[in-house]
């Protein structure tokens, strides 16, 4: 969304908050001073400067929104300003990252003594984490009042941002091409190999380059205005129109002709089916192929480094030294990996052998969400790869980590979010 006023956003939200309730709560627009109060999270999945529990500082924007007006402003204050004057009965309780909302939907799914939920991922239109961080390591200084007791704090990583300047991220002249023409060159450089809004650009960015070469011409036609389909219905030369559900569709593809691929790749650009070959669909899907997995390992990697920061690994190390730590008998198999992520009610058709790395008090609970994770085969066990590869992890300290895809947990942690808020107001 690009627009220079900041009320047209905030209004839309508004909006949609008056039409769900006169859908669904219309006694709460009676006008009736005894209406009670709604709170509500806003999840906000943005950098902001966060000193309050419903308040916020937009620091920038990210994923193809720019309203410049709303840098710099309590997005809070913003939406409330909006309520009001519809006269809602509604009041912004918690201001919530799209992270943050996964890790406490997660932790609420979970059944009380299982392994407290201490990390929050997102894959999807971007990517950001959170964890669990002791108060005594934070070295910045914090604003704002805040809770000491636990001695700990969710710190929102805005992981997206990740090494702008490109000291150690890979970077492709393809990758370099997509950033150009981003809304924001020289921002979110991880998020921009990662995330689901350029996954799919960075795919016809390549396929674009692959077709004016001479000694490739994918699609076999010198003008692809030749085609059937006529120039108009081409797409593949207009920047944002390859949607990335196609590297999905070309990993799950393992046909002897990728007829599904083929047909993905007619609809996403627009190219003439007879000009779609077998082999132009290999070329793609391993290109698509390559590009997923990269987003997967630069993930796995991500979450690792906070593996790592955070001493997890350490804590669960101490809890199977302890002599509390349940033995468990039987044949292990802890190294037969079922990677396909799975709801909680779901998880005991998986068909492992209980084993201590499996042990519900000694695993690193991680929740995750997000369209990329959620949808693209094996990116899991791409990422499960990457933290295998990473020294002070291993193979046993990857075993010993357990993802569990919250399925919208962004919206339904920020309405638990705003439940303790107003319970504890």
């Amino acid at each position: 969304m690009v627009t220079p006023e900041a009320a047209e956003l905030f209004a839309f939200i508004a909006d949609q908050i008056e039409m769900l309730l006169k859908s669904h709560h219309p006694t709460c627009l009676s006008g009736s001073r005894n209406v009670d109060i709604l709170n509500l999270g806003l999840t906000f999945s943005f950098p902001v400067y966060q000193n309050a529990i419903n308040s916020g500082i937009l620091l920038r924007w990210t994923k193809g929104f720019d309203i410049p007006s709303v840098v710099g402003q309590d997005v809070c204050g913003l939406l409330q300003h909006q309520i009001d004057l519809r006269n809602l009965p509604v009041k912004v309780t918690a201001l919530v990252n799209d992270a943050a909302g996964t890790v406490m939907s997660r932790a609420y799914s979970l059944p009380i003594g299982r392994t407290r939920t201490s990390i929050g991922t997102i894959f999807g239109t971007g990517t950001n984490g959170v964890y669990l961080e002791k108060l005594r390591n934070i070295s910045k200084p914090l604003d704002g009042v805040f809770d000491v007791s636990t001695g700990e704090m969710f710190i929102s990583i805005e992981w997206g941002s990740f090494d702008n300047d490109l000291l150690v991220l890979p970077n492709t002249v393809y990758d370099a091409e997509v950033n150009r023409a981003s809304i924001n060159p020289g921002n979110q450089m991880f998020e921009k190999r990662v995330s689901g809004m350029f996954l799919g650009e960075l795919l016809r960015t390549v396929l674009a380059e692959l077709h004016d070469d001479p000694a490739v011409r994918l699609f076999h036609s010198p003008d692809l205005s030749e085609g059937p389909e006529g120039a108009d219905a081409i797409t593949l030369y207009t920047r944002w129109t390859v949607d990335s559900s196609i590297l999905s569709t070309a990993e799950l593809d393992d046909s002897e002709n990728l007829t599904t691929l083929r047909q993905k790749i007619h609809d996403t650009t627009g190219i003439a089916s007879a000009l779609i070959s077998t082999e132009d669909a290999r070329v793609v899907k391993s290109i698509a192929h390559a590009i997923g997995k990269r987003a997967a390992r630069l993930g796995g990697m991500a979450l690792g480094a906070v593996i790592l920061k955070s001493e997890q690994l350490s804590s669960v190390a101490k809890f199977e030294e302890s002599p509390s730590f349940p033995k468990v008998a039987g044949k292990d198999q802890s190294t037969n990996h079922s990677y396909a992520i799975q709801p909680l009610e779901r998880e005991s058709a998986r068909n492992l052998t209980p084993s201590p790395s499996d042990c519900e008090h000694c695993s690193i609970d991680v929740g995750v969400d997000g369209s990329v994770i959620e949808f693209y085969p094996r990116f899991e066990a791409y990422m499960r790869e990457a933290l295998r590869a990473i020294e002070g992890i291993g193979a046993a300290g990857e075993k010993k980590m357990r993802m569990g895809l919250t399925k919208d947990g962004s919206s339904v942690g920020a309405a638990i979010i705003a439940l303790i808020a107003a319970q504890q107001a």
